[in-house]
């Protein structure tokens, strides 16, 4: 079950055993590279959701009454075995999704940066006391568990979107039914095996793969499920939200981006445009804190354009698996279309198509989803593309006239997850807390947020957030304690 180069059958993980779905149906995860098929995983019902959550509830009880260290102790062990397996990880991330091995690697540290994070905080959920208002009289503002969370994790970050989700809520003293995405549930299902033989008690940590039809929306109309941690696209978290709406469960969505990426003319511009590449290109651009839109000062227009030419002609687009390799293919045939059609709109709208606007052939690219690096220039802001997410590898070059010329085109947008700015003045850096509206800002650097930060957005980037001492107190509520003699 753990070997991702032949086929392999996955079920679902209940209560601590590896079971059959309810139906008999499944599907077959096919690499975006190749085509191989690589494995065949379970597709769960309403009927497996309701068993995972029933396991999730009577394992509550005993896992929010572990101490802080307990609760730490298997979570640092869970970090352990993944570091252990971090290559064959990696590897899977690579076959299952098409993300350069490279890349994967690095998601797996995150993933276990997350896990560390957890597990070094289990004791840091603190409540208060305050004083009462009679004699003697003791407020508690104690922090405690909301019983059973559900997951529901994309498909662009398969391990780390998982850990980011198992980690935090079972540190609070949670327990977890999650739904890795349908198009890369393999990261998900090795790392519970992990999960298991790190010492996870049956039931805390229980995974049902499927869509979302058959999965996602009974785990979030489940009325014993309290808590929604859902990471995905605008449009899924809005019916997630309704969806959630008649149980009143708390809902957290981490959704769609369409980051500005600032570069002034002080800027220095070979950093800068080493920047505006990886933050575009990373991972073929499917990141949601990814450079969507790139604003340049027109003083330095010209040359800013001609350096990230380069640096993207010299991307090496190929086999994932090739430890050479800069960039992938996109996920699905159907994504790759969604990013070319969007790509084709522009170019008739007036954008200029520097390199790029195309699917990739021959030899290993016509087995796989590739799509050629893209640069268009000469972008307006009254473009479809500058409003849509893109969710692929193609930059956009856009000139503005001074700094708030870059903040007001920045700001118009429906989105407000991260931006990224290049200057080295320090009044336009101050003026990012109260003039640039998003939740994260880079500045004067590529993305890539820490474990220990808080990734959240504005508007129709989500709700709430996630890392760090802010995203680990949502999985905990408030209990209010007048306490007296």
């Amino acid at each position: 079950m753990t070997n991702t180069d032949h086929k392999t059958h996955y079920g679902l993980f209940i209560n601590g055993k590896w079971t059959k779905a309810s139906g008999d149906k499944f599907t077959e995860i096919k690499s975006p590279a190749t085509g191989n098929v690589l494995a065949q995983v379970s597709n769960g019902s309403k009927k497996d959701v309701e068993q995972a959550v029933n396991a999730a509830n009577a394992a509550f009880s005993a896992w929010s009454r572990k101490t802080a260290e307990e609760r730490a102790d298997v979570l640092y062990a869970f970090k352990a075995l993944l570091e252990r397996d971090a290559d064959r990880l990696a590897r899977i991330i690579s076959s299952e999704m098409g993300k350069p091995l490279k890349e994967a690697k690095v998601e797996v540290g995150f993933a276990a940066g997350l896990l560390r994070f957890a597990a070094e905080n289990t004791r840091r959920l603190e409540g208060d006391i305050v004083p009462g208002s009679r004699p003697g009289e003791k407020i508690l503002l104690e922090k405690i568990p909301h019983g059973v969370v559900g997951g529901i994790s994309a498909w662009n970050f398969p391990l780390a979107l998982f850990t980011r989700k198992v980690a935090p809520a079972l540190a609070a003293g949670n327990t977890i039914v999650i739904k890795p995405h349908e198009l890369a549930p393999l990261a998900a299902l090795e790392a519970t095996q992990l999960a298991e033989e790190a010492g996870i008690p049956a039931g805390v940590l229980n995974v049902v793969t499927g869509d979302g039809k058959d999965v996602g929306t009974p785990l979030v109309e489940h009325p014993g499920v309290k808590l929604i941690t859902m990471t995905g696209s605008t449009a899924t978290g809005k019916k997630i939200m309704a969806a959630a709406a008649n149980t009143l469960k708390e809902v957290r969505l981490e959704l769609g981006g369409k980051a500005p990426f600032i570069v002034m003319e002080d800027a220095d511009l070979e950093k800068a445009a080493e920047a505006a590449v990886l933050a575009r290109f990373t991972n073929a651009g499917q990141v949601c804190t990814s450079n969507e839109r790139t604003y340049v000062h027109s003083a330095i227009y010209d040359k800013f354009s001609v350096l990230v030419r380069k640096k993207i002609d010299s991307l090496k687009v190929g086999n994932p698996l090739d430890p050479s390799t800069d960039m992938g293919p996109k996920v699905s045939l159907l994504e790759l279309e969604k990013v070319h059609a969007m790509v084709e709109k522009a170019i008739s709208q007036g954008a200029k198509l520097e390199t790029g606007g195309q699917r990739l052939k021959g030899g290993v690219y016509d087995q796989g989803f590739f799509y050629a690096p893209t640069l268009l220039t000469d972008v307006r802001e009254d473009m479809d593309i500058v409003k849509d997410e893109v969710f692929g590898p193609v930059m956009l070059l856009t000139k503005v006239s001074d700094y708030d010329d870059a903040l007001r085109q920045a700001n118009d947008c429906r989105y407000g997850l991260s931006a990224y700015v290049f200057t080295n003045d320090l009044k336009r850096i101050m003026r990012i807390s109260s003039d640039l509206h998003f939740g994260e800002v880079y500045v004067n650097r590529e993305g890539g947020e820490a474990p220990q930060g808080f990734h959240h957005g504005y508007k129709d980037s989500g709700l709430g957030g996630e890392d760090g001492k802010y995203g680990l107190e949502a999985y905990v509520q408030t209990k209010t304690i007048y306490l007296n003699a």
